[in-house]
């Protein structure tokens, strides 16, 4: 159950990992059919990496958890955003405009707001992740050590949204993280209290 629990909250992280390995590195009329319909698949799965990381602090009413939960929504609201302007819309008149058409000026519009849009985003990714290991590494020590290429992964999305390499790579970290820290479970906080004739912390089990 551990193992089937860490694949699902990997998942969204590596399969955009694997459409990132599709992901054209300019929009062209060439790569236009594949860039929006790729996006359209996007549209249904970046939200899946907010939600992955909500689901690993899931049953806890805590500042950390509540914090979490709003810059993962924060992410999830903007990106999809920008993979609905960015790549769904931009993509889609690009394809029908057809080859040897100038593409019009307000094209460029649509990019600049996705752009920004997405950088908020992906913003609120990095913040996420970074709270998120910070928690692990206090509830887990040791064992959260893995769950720190959360953060890199974060920062590679942000700077190369999913663009193959480094974007993509960035991707496959958060798979990683997520599934890593959802295979070690929840888990009860770091105790302070003391085993009774023990001057040693109680570790979590």
């Amino acid at each position: 159950m551990r193992v089937a629990r860490a694949l699902l909250f990997a998942l969204p992280g590596l399969a955009l990992f694997v459409a990132g390995q599709f992901h054209p590195p300019h929009l062209t009329d060439a790569t236009s059919h594949t860039w929006w319909t790729l996006h359209v698949t996007g549209l249904f799965v970046f939200p899946l990496v907010a939600v992955a990381l909500v689901l690993l602090l899931r049953g806890r009413r805590d500042p950390v958890a509540v914090v979490v939960v709003l810059l993962a929504y924060v992410y999830a609201t903007a990106y999809s955003a920008l993979d609905v302007i960015n790549g769904i819309g931009a993509g889609y008149v690009t394809w029908r405009l057809g080859p040897g058409q100038p593409r019009p000026d307000d094209l460029g519009s649509l990019f600049h707001i996705g752009t920004e849009l997405g950088l908020w985003g992906s913003r609120a990714l990095v913040a996420a992740s970074v709270v998120v290991v910070l928690d692990a590494l206090w509830r887990r020590r040791v064992w959260a050590l893995p769950a720190l290429v959360l953060v890199p992964g974060a920062y590679l999305v942000h700077v190369h949204h999913i663009f193959h390499p480094e974007g993509a790579a960035g991707m496959g970290l958060i798979g990683l993280a997520t599934g890593w820290l959802a295979y070690l479970g929840g888990g009860p906080a770091r105790q302070n209290s003391r085993s009774a004739g023990s001057s040693m912390p109680r570790s979590a089990s």
